[in-house]
Order: C-alpha cells, then structure tokens, then sequence
C-alpha cells in the first residue's frame, strides 16, 4: 500500500500543497514549526478520519477559512484510488473513489498507516486511556467490524452513564429499563473485550522476536489484555459475558450512588512485562523505547499478515529518541517492502546513506522545496 500524491487546500499551514511520495522513503526536513507534521497529520486523517493531534477537526483548517480538504492518491496491490476529506462547520465528508462515504466507519481502513510519534513514548508508563487508543487505532483500521461494535459499545455506554445520573439525582429507577441497558452494554462490550484479546495475542507473537534481537537478546516481551477488575478474568474466554452480568448485577447501587458505569472495556489496560517485571514500573527509558519500536515493527507485520499489503509507515521526529544500532535495525526491517514518510529537523544525525529508495524533501513555511 502507498500513497502516491497528497493534495491539501487550507490544512493548517498549507493554503495549497502538492506533493508527490517516494516508493521507498521520503524525508521531510527543516526546521520546527514549518508544517512538517502537518503532512503526516493530513495522511493520518485519510486514514482515521481523525487527527492525531487534536479532537477538534475545526482546529485544523487555515485560519479564517471555510474549510479544508486533503485529498490522497492511494495504491494498493489491487487497486488504484482517491481518498479525500473536507473539514468545515457543519463536520466532514469523507469520500473513497469521488463517493461520499454514509458512515465514516465505510471510509477507515481504505488506506491503512503506522504512525510512531514522540508522544507514543508515553505508551508504556502513561495512562490506560493511551493505551486504549493505540489498541482502538490499530484494530480499527484492519477490522471495520470492531469499529463498529466500538462505536455501539460507546453509545449504549453513554446512554446508560446518562441513566445512572438520572437515577442518582432522583434517588430512583426502573430496574427493568437498567437490566436491558446492561445487557445490551454486556453484548457489546464482550465483543469489544475479544477482538482487543486476540489482537494484543497476536501482535505479542510478532513483537516479541523482534524486541528481543532489539535489546541484544536481553530482554523478554510480554503483553497481556486485563480487566480494570480482579472479579473478571479473561483468561477465560468463554465466561466473560457471564462474569460481567454477574458484576453489573451486583454493583447496580453502586453504579447508582456514582452515576456511573464502572466497569467495561472502556477501563480495560494492555499491561506489558520485561522478563516478567512490570514494565510499567521498572522498565527505564531505553527499555521503553524498545518496547514501543517493536509494537510499530510487529503491527507491520501483523497488518500484512491481515491484508497482504503493508501500511503505510508515518515517523514523525523519532529516529531522534533511537541509538545508531536502534536506526539500522528499524530501517533495515522496512527498507524495500514499507512505504516510509518521515520527519526530522536535520539529517546529520540519521543513517539514512545505506538507503538506496529514499528523497529528501525540504519543508519550510508550509511550502515544500
């Protein structure tokens, strides 16, 4: 998968841009606050819908503009098309092939990327929610299907947390209407709990080789799915639905009393371990770097394996955070099979002469030279 030309009207900085991407890798220098990660947030939002960098769409469109578009041209191994977006007051119209797209849940995954970014770094000792992201980011795109029970899971999410306050404030409520609510919840968030469960098995197998030759064989990997609960086990797969009707039922006054759903995917964590030692509490700087270059090289290889084709690879300002021998390693693995795009103030430091597919493309002022 590439993408092959990247079209951007009023995004950010760009008030036009037309720029072409290298097959193998395209660096885009200069220096800070020039718009170089303003390209790789337009390629993001072709891919998500959303930025990366904000929840505001609005915030991305040129000042005292109407709007903004970005548009792509994309290459698969089957199939050559445009992906265009535009922002503007009243929301997004998302298009594949010059067709409005009903449900952005139709558009995500058409073009498929990795972003490793320097606030990735945070994945391992940040808070849960970074690491619900990445799982939802990932799944996302190679499984339209989850997005969609996602999305209804958060919804019934919503309207029950609504319930519950409700129930809280008139110190009353229709457990009938409560029970359909959770069951409902239950249904949809056991679905949620078993596609992140498979993911993080599957991505453990391939990310745990490559962390390993990563940190010269010192270092074991592993990752495991938990529940924000000790009442809930997920090792076993087939109770899940029933151990969580069982914890919603007796916690209903409590819910009650917080006015609020306490339990459910959206309070799960990923949990990584280092030779069977939390890594969120002990694993130092260098050891969470590994961590997180291993996870980008495996999802990789994990989107392959799914679709046959490889993503689209996003670094933005990252081979700073690697050692020499971090950098050969990463660019050894993508050279000649992952499109690459990424940024960086200064190539001195980057070993980038071994590279035989690569182009330098200056950035400066929301202009590329």
């Amino acid at each position: 998968m590439k993408i092959e030309h990247l079209n951007l009207t009023n995004f950010r900085n760009y008030k036009e841009l037309s720029i072409d991407f290298h097959d193998g890798l395209t660096i885009l220098t200069g220096e800070n606050a020039q718009g170089k990660t303003n390209i790789l947030e337009a390629i993001f939002l072709l891919s998500l819908a959303k930025s990366h960098r904000t929840n505001h769409d609005q915030e991305m469109i040129t000042w005292n503009e109407d709007y903004a578009k970005v548009v792509g041209q994309i290459t698969t191994k089957n199939s050559h098309f445009p992906l265009e977006i535009i922002l503007n007051s009243k929301g997004k119209i998302a298009k594949y092939n010059y067709i409005d797209q009903k449900r952005l849940s139709q558009f995500i995954g058409k073009l498929n990327v990795i972003l490793f970014s320097p606030e990735d770094m945070q994945i391992v000792k940040g808070s849960p929610s970074l690491r619900r992201k990445f799982l939802d980011t990932e799944l996302g795109q190679t499984h339209p299907i989850y997005l969609q029970n996602l999305l209804e899971y958060h919804r019934i999410l919503k309207q029950r947390n609504s319930y519950l306050k409700q129930a809280r404030e008139k110190n009353s409520h229709d457990p009938v209407y409560l029970e359909i609510l959770t069951d409902q919840l239950v249904e949809a968030g056991s679905r949620v709990i078993n596609y992140r469960i498979e993911f993080v098995k599957n991505l453990e197998k391939i990310a745990q080789p490559l962390h390993y030759e990563l940190s010269n064989e010192r270092d074991l990997l592993s990752m495991v799915y938990k529940s924000s609960t000790s009442k809930v086990d997920y090792e076993k797969k087939d109770l899940i639905e029933d151990q969580l009707e069982e914890l919603f039922k007796s916690s209903t006054q409590r819910e009650i009393d917080q006015g609020i759903t306490l339990y459910g995917p959206h309070r799960d964590d990923l949990i990584f371990y280092i030779n069977d030692n939390l890594a969120q509490q002990f694993a130092s700087q260098g050891q969470q770097r590994t961590i997180i270059l291993s996870l980008k090289l495996a999802e990789l290889d994990l989107v392959y394996a799914i679709d046959q084709d490889y993503p689209v690879l996003l670094l933005d300002d990252v081979l700073s955070e690697l050692d020499d021998r971090r950098q050969f390693i990463l660019m050894s693995k993508i050279e000649g099979k992952v499109q690459t795009i990424l940024t960086t103030a200064s190539v001195e430091n980057i070993h980038i002469q071994e590279l035989k597919n690569s182009s330098i493309i200056q950035v400066k002022k929301g202009k590329v030279l």
